[in-house]
């Protein structure tokens, strides 16, 4: 933890925000060695926050203290009594300031709140962690000087309906972007997935048609993901396009250069593409995959549950190199896969990977020949 660091977490209503910072406090205080932690909620009571710990087991409570206040003014002063290392605000839209005369949550209210708390992170030397709301859009509700004035931005994503939790770095003056961790919410809080590629894979069927596996990477984090693809019979004049986990002009781009150059027919057929465990792809590297699970799907011949695909693809067909190739390589070898399809320019590269064999394409109208 930055002392001086100012965090913008965003993420949807009832997604785990709450949680996690509080399971953050006490990682602090028990291993950090933090002595004062001051979590201050606009949303929630006390009483309510105490709950939530005590259901989540939360020890070190002498130094972590509760506050349930919305005016910023009074958040301030007990920031200046109890001069924490570390204050959690839950959540921006919910306060507000005196020196601004409008409503909590308006711009001006967000702008001069966020402002005063990145000069109190700076020169106080508190490190302050600011929960924001978020748009249909899935961003960070507020003015866009927000995200410029904070230090790290961080995104807590996923499906209400699924344990699985991404906490995605978008921007971090001190390290690496695009990083991301995996949880797993649990009546006992989050638990941190030490291995997310076999748990992205853990309900993979085997032999299954229209499925093709990826090794995709998250900042410096390969990741094995199960791209998923549906062939039907359209019943409209205009068949169908719906794509979850993977931008839908993307999936148009693929579907195009699969027909015009492996002569797969979509033509009176509804695509239905889905990325398996909540993630959203937005790499070149995983295209190869992509087409590979939308031709099984059409031809309906399964894929072999040991081999994997990587590579991007341009718009003549050709398979273009992706980076990190060796890391990726080695992340299926770690996962039990015997062979993998890399582009042939990148042969070479993964030469001296032992235990996998791998298939070299350098046009996608190969693909017929692997599946």
């Amino acid at each position: 933890m930055i002392r001086d660091g100012f965090v913008l977490i965003g993420g949807d209503p009832g997604i785990g925000k709450s949680t996690l910072l509080l399971q953050v406090a006490q990682g602090l205080t028990e291993h950090a060695g933090l002595q004062r932690v001051l979590y201050v909620s606009g949303e929630e009571s006390i009483e309510q926050i105490q709950s939530r710990a005590r259901r989540l087991k939360i020890r070190n409570e002498d130094k972590i203290y509760l506050a349930a206040e919305t005016q910023f003014e009074k958040a301030l002063l007990m920031v200046k009594e109890l001069k924490p290392e570390l204050l959690i605000m839950d959540s921006l839209q919910t306060f507000s300031t005196g020196f601004v005369e409008s409503a909590p949550g308006t711009v001006s209210q967000v702008r001069e709140v966020t402002s005063r708390l990145m000069n109190l992170a700076k020169s106080a030397g508190i490190a302050v962690w600011l929960v924001g709301h978020v748009t249909k859009e899935g961003s960070i509700a507020g003015p866009k000087i927000v995200e410029h004035l904070v230090d790290t931005v961080l995104y807590f994503e996923g499906d209400s309906g699924q344990t699985m939790r991404l906490l995605r770095t978008v921007k971090n003056r001190f390290g690496n972007t695009n990083e991301l961790g995996v949880f797993e919410m649990t009546s006992d809080g989050l638990i941190d997935v030490a291995n997310p590629s076999a748990l992205f894979l853990s309900e993979r069927k085997e032999q299954a048609m229209g499925t093709a596996i990826v090794a995709t990477l998250e900042g410096s984090r390969p990741l094995l993901v199960e791209l998923q693809a549906l062939c039907v019979p359209s019943p409209f004049a205009t068949p169908r396009r719906t794509s979850v986990g993977l931008d839908s002009q993307k999936l148009a781009i693929l579907t195009a250069v699969l027909e015009k150059h492996v002569g797969a027919s979509l033509i009176n057929q509804d695509l239905f593409f889905n990325v398996a465990g909540g993630l959203k792809l937005t790499e070149p590297a995983c295209d190869l995959a992509s087409m590979a699970a939308i031709f099984s799907a059409i031809r309906e011949r399964p894929i072999s549950s040991s081999l994997a695909f990587l590579g991007e693809v341009g718009l003549t067909g050709e398979v273009r190199k992706v980076n990190q190739i060796e890391l990726r390589v080695e992340e299926a070898k770690k996962l039990g896969f015997t062979e993998i399809v890399i582009p042939a320019s990148q042969m070479d590269r993964t030469s001296k990977i032992k235990g996998i064999s791998r298939l070299p394409i350098a046009h996608v109208n190969e693909i017929p020949n692997l599946i």
